[in-house]
Order: C-alpha cells, then structure tokens, then sequence
C-alpha cells in the first residue's frame, strides 16, 4: 500500500492498490481530482492532496456556482465527484442527481423514489442522509425506507433493490453505504425504536446478501468466535452479549449501525461503531449491554469480528458510539503504529493499536465532559478499559423519575456523527464538536414494535462556566490525547471537516457559514454565509485545472431539528430543540450547493 511519509510525524493511510480490493474505489480515491467516497478515503481521513488553495490565497475564495436541491430539512453528507460528474444526493425523499460539471451542471439524470412518507415519523432527530457511494461504474443509496438501489452511474437506470429493514418496526435509514472489494456494507438506523442493529454484506453485482452481524445476541448470530474474537488482549468468550442482558432485552436492545464505516486493504478489515442500548432507561437494562456502544473491527469476506472495544458499557446517557474511526499510521511512544482515532460520543478521544484492539489513549478532548473521571488504562486492573462513572451524573444510580442535573456533554454527545478530519503535513485531527451539558430524567417505557422505545426526559443547554457557546472546533493530538488549540463557536459546529494539503482546513457553522482556517494556528483565513445552516461535510475536487470546494447546506440534523421540523416546546427533538432556540434568529430553511473557486 501507497504511503504519504512526513518524517516521524504521521503518515497517511491512502487508497492505493492492493488486488484483492475494490479497484475501482481505490482508483477513483487515490486521484485527488475527485471526491468518490464520503469519506475522503478508506481510511476516514477527510483529507485532499489538492493544493492549489493556500493559506495565502484562501481569503480570495468566491461562489463558483450554486445548486438547489429542492427539498428543505437538513442536509447532511456531501456530494460526490467522479469522472466529470457530480452526485447530489437530498434528504427524505432521497432525490439523487447527477450534473455534467462540463456543461453548466447540466441534470443528466434524476433519481426520485417514492417513499412511503409515514416513514419520516420514525426517523430520529431529522429525515437526514449521509449520501451516495460509488462503486464499479454504479451509484448506492441507501433511502429511509431501507431500500438499498444500485444505480448505473451515467444513466440513473436502477440495476437492482433490495429491501434491508423494515419501517413498521422502526427501522430506517440516515447513513451512506461503504463499497469493499465485490460487496456493498449496509448499516441500520432506529435505536430509539428498540431496533436490534446489524451490518449486511450484500452482492454488488446482484443485491443478495452474503453475511448478516447483529450487534447484540448469540454468538452465531454477532459473527463471533469465543475464542478468536478478542477484546482488550482477551478472547471475547461464549455468550458474551448474551450475558451482559436480563432476559431477552437483547433482542430490542438497540446497537444500530447508523454511523460511518472504514476500512484497511491490508489487513482486510473494516471498522464501525454501534450505538446506544435501547432502552434510555438504563434501570430497565441492567448489566454492560454488550454489545452496544462498540468499536467493531471485522473480516470484510466473512463479516467474522476479530476485535471489539465497548466504550460506555451500560450507557446512561444515549452515548451513541457509532462516530467515525479514522485510519493513520503514527508515531507512539518511539515506535510507528497503525492506529485507529475515535472521537466518541462520551467526549473521550481514543486512540487503538487497529490491528490488534489494543487501547492506546483514551483523554477527554472537552474539558466540560464530567459523567466519568477518567479511562482506566492499567492492564492489571479490572477497571481496564472501562471508564470511571461519577455517582453524581450517573442516571442510573439516581434512579427512574430522578432529574440528573448538568450532565456533560448531552446526549448528542461531544461530537457527533459530523467527521473529523485528519492532515498528515501536521499530524493532527480536525475536530468539529458540541459543547453542550443537559439534564436527563429516565422513566419506565414498554415496547411495541414500530413505537418510540425512548424511556427520558432531556433539555439541553450550553456548557456553564465556559465561553457561552455550544461548540468549539479543535485540533487533536490522538498520539498524546491532548487539544493542541480549540476555537469557541456559538452554536454545536454540525458540518464535517476538509483538511487539504494546501494547510487550509475547512468546515461549516449551523449559522450557515463556510470558514477556512489555518492548519497549523487555527487563525480564520476565510468565511462565507450560505443561505442555510450548514450540516454538511465539506469537499473538493479539480475540474479542468481548477480546485474547487462545495459543501451542501440545509440547517436540520439533531441540533438543528427545531427549525426543521417546526417544533417549539424546548423538550421536543429529545431535548434539542431548546437548546437551539436561538438558531432560528440567524438563519431559516434551505437545500443548496454552494460550490467556491479562487477567481480566475
């Protein structure tokens, strides 16, 4: 595999060209012309080697060109760009178009299911998508109904459908998909449905499915050896989620799949998080509820799992872990090691040996995060692992109908599903996070499949003794754990961040603004107000000799839901929408692509 060496300081992870990978993927990524992944790369890195915009001449950055998707609500994910074409992809109802960027973004096809709407009444917190894949000439959508289509990338004809959940009990769709090798990797959304999550490995050539892991359950069932299975140095043993569940509850036990997915060629290993238990009434789940709230490293072929790392073990606080692991190789401790970054819900940076599970770093990268001390990391104790719960936060121990005050961060976590990015020039990753502590108040909930499996009551607010504002941008040593430089935002920063060789690094701000910072200091190069709040992750690409850098905006997302969806009590949006309040004052609705160049 292709390398990017920077001394002692990092490398790297590039989609070069093993054989046994997906050629097309690694071609199309490893020219940096083009945007063929969300993700950047495999490796989650966010990063473009395109340099023609500096940090001399960002701040003479102009709009190049717009798009109007159409639809309103918030729009996450980004465009992608492959072979002189660009793929737009929209919120519900998942519109997907595609434009000549050779003739004035010329529609050459459209996409636009028709989706049952009742669906959208078991979406959590937006009717959002994370956007396109692409794949051996096809384009995947995975829409909320759970429908995965494969299109054919310059006519729009659908090649084949398959259905990967079902709606009536809760099960949808927020994420992108991730093409590897001849199979397409498919997550589930609908933790707040008591939805038991799982990824599917289906055909690329023919949409069948070729294995199924659960999160939680029986062994056979997770694609777990007892015994070759490891976490933490240690094999997994028998039943080991199973175990950690009263009675059945496992089999409602939420560990959806609704994040972002990566993965190594060499080691042939794709990486992924699960998210919270269900119920959030932590009393009516007693034990670590395994195998929720997990870091997943499992055999693209079989789907077997080779290591796990739970987080949060019986999460409290809806701790989410389903945020992107990033793929760098570092320098540890004198030695270069090939590590996974995970920038978790929880508000602790962790840093793991990929190939291994071995846990490296583990340090809050908010200093407001106070529901746990610290991560134990003595190997001889325990505790290893686990983190170390403060009685005081803890809503389990105050109990049912108890009010846990100024919790930090809220249930939105740190950081959410917005990715980080990561520049091997500077060794650091690019953090967009949430500042924002709540109070929860679990209650006792039955379920019924296709109903809200919620269980608390949650409002949220900005960290006290702080700068006033709900979030920050920062740069991250993942080698030490520590924030290099950290810059206040008034509201949580939602869009995912570009970092690019040029040493600019770019992300989006929920009042709407495009802003360009410098890689090394953090200064503000650059910023624009797009006409709505901006959720999306930023991207580039060169066209015809020119860089260019696009990002969607469209205010919505969990943070940004009530003025998606025209809520107004403050507990509505699980808690979010008093919290944000004061968004509507700065910016309304939309669905555009806004596109900047350097002039000419």
């Amino acid at each position: 595999m292709k390398m990017l060496k920077t001394g002692l300081v990092a490398t790297l992870l590039l989609s070069s060209a093993p054989v046994f990978a997906n050629d097309s993927v690694l071609k199309a990524t490893d020219d940096p012309k083009q945007w063929a992944i969300q993700t950047g790369d495999y490796a989650n890195t966010r990063y473009s080697e395109l340099n023609q915009i500096t940090r001399e001449n960002v701040g003479k950055l102009q709009v190049a060109w717009t798009f109007s998707t159409g639809v309103l609500r918030g729009h996450e994910g980004s465009p992608l760009v492959v072979d002189g074409i660009m793929y737009v992809h929209t919120p519900f109802p998942n519109n997907v178009y595609a434009l000549d960027l050779a003739n004035d973004g010329k529609i050459l096809w459209r996409y636009e299911p028709q989706q049952n709407p009742d669906v959208i009444g078991v979406m959590c917190c937006d009717t959002v998508n994370r956007g396109v894949a692409y794949a051996d000439g096809m384009i995947f959508l995975h829409q909320a109904d759970t429908t995965v289509v494969a299109l054919d990338a310059k006519s729009g004809e659908v090649k084949w459908t398959v259905q990967n959940g079902d709606p009536a009990k809760g099960e949808t769709n927020t994420a992108t998909v991730l093409p590897v090798k001849d199979k397409l990797l498919v997550g589930i959304s609908g933790g707040e449905f008591g939805v038991r999550g799982h990824v599917t490995a289906y055909d690329m050539k023919t949409g069948e499915q070729v294995w199924r892991a659960y999160s939680t359950g029986p062994d056979a069932e997770m694609l777990v050896d007892p015994e070759k299975t490891m976490v933490l140095g240690k094999p997994v043993g028998a039943d080991s989620s199973i175990k950690s569940w009263e009675g059945d509850q496992w089999q409602i036990g939420g560990g959806t799949t609704w994040g972002w997915y990566s993965y190594d060629p060499d080691l042939n290993l794709v990486y992924y998080g699960t998210g919270n238990p269900s119920t959030w009434n932590p009393s009516q789940r007693p034990g670590d509820n395994k195998w929720s709230m997990t870091i997943m490293a499992r055999d693209a072929d079989t789907g077997m799992a080779k290591w796990m790392y739970q987080k949060t073990p019986h999460d409290e606080w809806d701790y989410d872990g389903v945020n992107e692991n990033i793929l760098v190789d570092q320098e540890i401790d004198g030695q270069m090691r090939k590590l996974l970054v995970n920038l978790d819900r929880n508000g602790f940076g962790y840093t793991l040996d990929r190939e291994t599970g071995e846990l490296l770093v583990a340090k809050k990268y908010d200093p407001a995060v106070n529901w746990a001390t610290e991560v134990v990391m003595d190997k001889e104790s325990d505790q290893y692992g686990r983190p170390q719960v403060v009685a005081q936060y803890s809503t389990a121990q105050n109990g049912e109908d108890t009010n846990t005050t100024g919790v930090c961060p809220a249930a939105l976590g740190s950081k959410d599903q917005q990715p980080a990015s990561f520049s091997p020039k500077t060794g650091l990753v690019y953090v967009p996070t949430n500042h924002v502590c709540m109070d929860y108040e679990p209650y006792r909930v039955s379920y019924s499949a296709g109903q809200p499996y919620v269980g608390a009551t949650l409002s949220m607010y900005p960290a006290p003794n702080s700068h006033g504002g709900m979030g920050n941008f920062i740069a991250w040593d993942a080698t030490k754990g520590e924030i290099k430089w950290s810059l206040p935002e008034q509201f949580s920063v939602w869009s995912g961040a570009l970092a690019t060789a040029g040493d600019v690094v770019f992300y989006g701000t929920l009042e709407g603004y495009l802003k360009a910072i410098d890689a090394e200091t953090g200064e503000l190069l650059y910023r624009f107000k797009t006409p709505s709040g901006v959720i999306g992750n930023v991207m580039t690409y060169e066209f015809n000799g020119k860089q260019y850098v696009g990002v969607l905006s469209g205010v919505g997302g969990w943070a940004g839901i009530g003025l998606a969806a025209g809520l107004t009590n403050p507990n509505e949006g699980l808690g979010a929408v008093g919290g944000y309040a004061a968004l509507s004052d700065y910016t309304q609705l939309g669905g555009q692509l806004t596109v900047f160049a350097l002039p000419d």
